[in-house]
């Protein structure tokens, strides 16, 4: 960048990311606290930062991200209230996912060229002659900075979902607005084209479809207009992208509620899927999908063994996932291009994974009706039983001398009740028998 070393411009760098931390905190704490969009939005900056405890507001030199929170040793200057860990180390995770992710996008070898970035694929963008905005040097800078804006969104989501199982809209659709209109404005920040086709892969299927089917099967490998219109086609891989990424995932919350009768997955998780697709295209959004529950294998197997949990917040394994993608994508892409070659046979492919999907969901249902487990979770009852008889009485007599005279007792009712020595001290005598 500018001719700098790459140190210093790491350094620069994680200190731009620690500051944007900062921000961020603000945004997972605040962003929950308002249903709507505007309110939310609104709430990061009105009222300025506070404490929580004692409502002093925190003045400049105890906000600088990770110093201010070690010159306090986290407390508050004022009321000496505790301030979580989890500030600083957000600030400073994110200084480092700023410099990690230029790191591996944005070429800094003697001699290297666009080649030698993470996201490159030969049929990414290229540079325009004797142009300073859209020189190699420029692209690999632009796709870093719009990826930054994608995964900093992420990183909201996913620790708003860590905490409280939800993804308000505040955390992902400004983040959709920047990756649709980034994408035009700029045209040239995609990984692969919104559309493209292998001509000899398709030709063996030419026997087997209609021959009014057959000019589909032969078109160009990309089409002429993705050179020739590059905004258009910017603002084209971000729709698509979008529409596919929160359409894969509505589909599967669709099916998986019609057949097991619970939610799959979330609403925000197809917000946030729509969020990846707006900045990476249709494409890399599929691969990000099949990823992420490999990323969440693990946490599954954890929740189910040591916590009896069956329900994992997904955001979290869409954005790392998200990430692998964007690091490994020279090491992704030589294995998924076969299967996106394949042009207008995709569909097929499509209608095939989806009628596999119900079969398997199908199957699971059956195993669980042999095995005598329960085919869908147990819905509220409207039979009110003697259980709710009983924690009803229970929690209308909690006191069972309120507005009675006390009488004598034998002690071991009240300690079998577990409430002796709370009736002894509201009585004011110390006397304890048995």
């Amino acid at each position: 960048m500018f001719g700098l070393p790459i140190g210093i411009v790491l350094g620069w760098l994680f200190i731009l990311g620690a500051v944007i931390g900062s921000f961020l905190n603000v945004c997972i704490y605040r962003i929950p606290q308002q249903p709507r969009l505007w309110d939310a939005l609104k709430g990061l900056y009105d009222p300025p930062s506070h404490c929580p405890r004692c409502q002093t507001h925190i003045s400049f030199r105890d906000n600088v991200p990770i110093i201010g929170w070690l010159k306090l040793r986290g407390r508050c200057r004022y009321c000496r209230g505790r301030i979580s860990f989890r500030y600083p180390l957000i600030e400073a995770m994110n200084g480092l996912l700023f410099a990690v992710v230029y790191w591996f996008e944005v070429p800094h070898e003697w001699g290297a060229s666009i080649l030698d970035s993470c996201v490159y694929s030969p049929m990414g963008p290229t540079e325009i002659p004797r142009s300073f905005w859209f020189s190699e040097t420029a692209i690999v800078h632009w796709r870093y900075f719009y990826h930054m804006v994608l995964l900093e969104s992420l990183v909201v989501a996913s620790l708003i979902d860590f905490d409280l199982r939800i993804i308000p809209d505040a955390s992902t659709l400004p983040a959709m607005a920047v990756g649709v209109v980034g994408a035009f404005a700029l045209g040239r920040v995609y990984l692969v084209p919104v559309w493209f086709q292998e001509p000899q892969l398709l030709s063996p299927f030419q026997d087997l479809l209609p021959a009014w089917t057959h000019f589909a099967l032969t078109a160009e490998r990309v089409p002429a207009w993705v050179g020739n219109y590059p905004h258009f086609h910017g603002l084209m891989v971000s729709l698509v992208g979008l529409i596919v990424g929160g359409g894969t995932v509505w589909a599967v919350r669709i099916i998986g509620f019609r057949i097991l009768r619970q939610e799959a997955m979330g609403f925000g998780d197809v917000i946030l899927m729509a969020v990846i697709g707006s900045f990476l295209g249709w494409q890399p959004t599929v691969v990000v999908f099949f990823l992420a529950p490999v990323c969440a294998l693990a946490a599954v197997a954890a929740c189910w063994i040591f916590r009896k949990h069956r329900e994992i917040p997904y955001g979290p394994y869409l954005s790392l996932a998200t990430l692998l993608v964007i690091l490994g994508w020279q090491t992704i892409w030589p294995i998924a291009e076969r299967v996106f070659s394949l042009g207008p046979v995709l569909l097929f492919v499509v209608l095939l994974m989806t009628v596999f999907l119900v079969l398997t969901l199908q199957l699971v249902q059956g195993i669980k009706r042999l095995m005598g487990i329960p085919l869908y979770p147990q819905l509220w009852s409207d039979e009110w039983t003697s259980a709710d008889q009983l924690a009803h009485f229970s929690g209308e007599t909690v006191d069972e001398y309120f507005g009675r005279w006390r009488t004598e007792e034998w002690p071991g009712r009240d300690s079998g009740r577990g409430v002796q020595f709370d009736n002894i001290w509201k009585d004011g005598h110390s006397e304890s028998n048995g």
